[in-house]
């Protein structure tokens, strides 16, 4: 029951508060208190949702392209958030780019990016055969080591997918 509670826990979506804490939409004091580093350190999925606490009579928080995050510029984005508690979700893989809307505030670190995992990543995945057309050259035999990895990983999931049914 506790590893059917672990995968379960491994792909159900989360609020993930930036920076692991409410005051954490600020100017970095130094480079190890930027949110890119907590960034770094998280693993977000597809549903995720990350969550921003701050003054909204003194800051937001924009959405924006990879080019205005690195300008820190706020003229064209995507979106735009100014409640003081704002929830985005993440919804597809990719980057996602977050720089504050006060003036001068971005240029001085205050910025964040997130990098979504695509769903193949996930805890398990199963995927189906790739295609013949998918690869041109001779076949090579799988190494016995991979078989039985692999082999492995459906024994312990056909018993997960048994423990569930009954």
């Amino acid at each position: 029951m506790l590893f059917i509670s672990l995968f379960i826990s491994f792909t159900e979506a989360r609020e993930l508060l930036v920076g692991g804490n409410s005051n954490a939409w600020k100017i970095p004091s130094s480079e190890s208190e930027s949110l890119n580093k907590w960034a770094e350190a998280s693993r977000f999925q597809i549903g995720d949702s990350l969550v921003w606490n701050y003054d909204p009579s003194k800051d937001s928080v924009v959405q924006v392209s990879k080019k205005d995050y690195d300008s820190c510029s706020t003229s064209s984005p995507i979106a735009v958030y100014k409640d003081g508690n704002t929830k985005v979700k993440l919804d597809k893989s990719g980057p996602f780019y977050f720089i504050s809307g006060a003036d001068g505030q971005c240029e001085k670190g205050q910025k964040l990016v997130t990098v979504v995992l695509s769903g193949r990543h996930g805890f398990f995945h199963l995927s189906p055969a790739p295609s013949p057309v998918e690869f041109e050259g001779p076949a090579v035999a799988p190494t016995s080591g991979g078989t039985s990895l692999r082999g492995g990983f459906m024994v312990i999931f056909g018993v997960l997918v048994g423990l569930l049914l009954f």
